[in-house]
């Protein structure tokens, strides 16, 4: 059962990312690509995952935080009775999501920096291996990670800084985002301290903390893992119109399709 305080933070992330990404209009054209369902890694609560399966896809969403898949499960709830049979939430940890699954999927997505907050390189590879178990012969695999840039990196220094003030719709109250972030150069681990100020007019703000260690992931070593789990690399894109990447673009989206039977062995390589 989520705490209070799990719940308030799955809360807040979507007022978080009441800014939209952009990142939706990607996934629906993937998935029209592919002819089998759709499974979503870390898929949080339900923002990708319930649209998706409202476009008229199969959608499987995976996270470990019951919090999040409680909020996904009203999420989908209030989408209505046409997502009936559509859309499965499990609250599981992505590293035993093939198991049953395995290779019944035609589109995998680790979303929105998701595979930064794994423990490191190690378990990064592991993330896209289980990918690629999870995808169908000829199914994609999709991967999207922030690249900081150098600017970023510097500043990353403990500096408390205010990102946003918004009203949450839900609640009716103020809320405060600050954060801050250390970064360690022999690890490449962001250390990330987020703090949500919340409080009604002429109310107290009650404090919700959260704290997560970013490990940055390059694109190389994207492309080396997808390798490594037997992936063929189609491209790995600078920002979510598929351009290609280039130096000084703040994401890196790999999208590497599993080969087929008649497919000739790609490359390989290790990290």
């Amino acid at each position: 059962m989520p705490s209070d305080a799990d719940r308030a933070l799955a809360r807040l992330y979507d007022l978080d990312l009441a800014a939209d990404p952009g990142d939706l209009e990607l996934y629906l054209a993937l998935a029209g690509r592919v002819a089998g369902p759709v499974v979503e890694l870390a898929s949080g609560t339900g923002r990708l995952a319930v649209p998706l399966a409202m476009a008229g896809h199969r959608v499987t969403g995976v996270d470990l935080d019951p919090a999040m898949i409680e909020r996904a499960r009203t999420r989908a709830g209030a989408a209505g009775e046409g997502l009936a049979g559509r859309l499965d939430l499990l609250e599981r940890d992505l590293f035993a999501a093939p198991g049953e699954m395995a290779g019944t999927f035609g589109l995998a997505i680790l979303a929105l920096n998701s595979i930064l907050l794994l423990g490191g390189h190690r378990d990064q590879r592991r993330a896209l291996a289980a990918m690629a178990a999870l995808v169908a012969p000829g199914g994609l695999v999709v991967v999207d990670a922030w690249q900081p840039v150098a600017e970023d990196l510097v500043r990353f220094d403990g500096r408390l800084s205010l990102e946003w003030l918004r009203r949450d719709p839900e609640t009716g109250r103020d809320v405060a985002k600050l954060a801050a972030a250390w970064y360690d150069g022999a690890t490449r681990a962001v250390t990330l301290t987020t703090l949500f100020d919340e409080a009604g007019p002429g109310e107290a703000p009650v404090r919700w903390t959260r704290s997560d260690a970013l490990h940055l992931v390059s694109a190389d070593e994207l492309r080396s893992h997808a390798e490594d789990a037997g992936l063929e690399v189609e491209m790995i894109a600078g920002d979510y119109d598929m351009a290609a990447l280039e130096p000084g673009d703040e994401r890196a989206i790999l999208v590497a399709r599993k080969s087929t039977a008649g497919d000739p062995p790609g490359p390989r390589r290790r990290a």
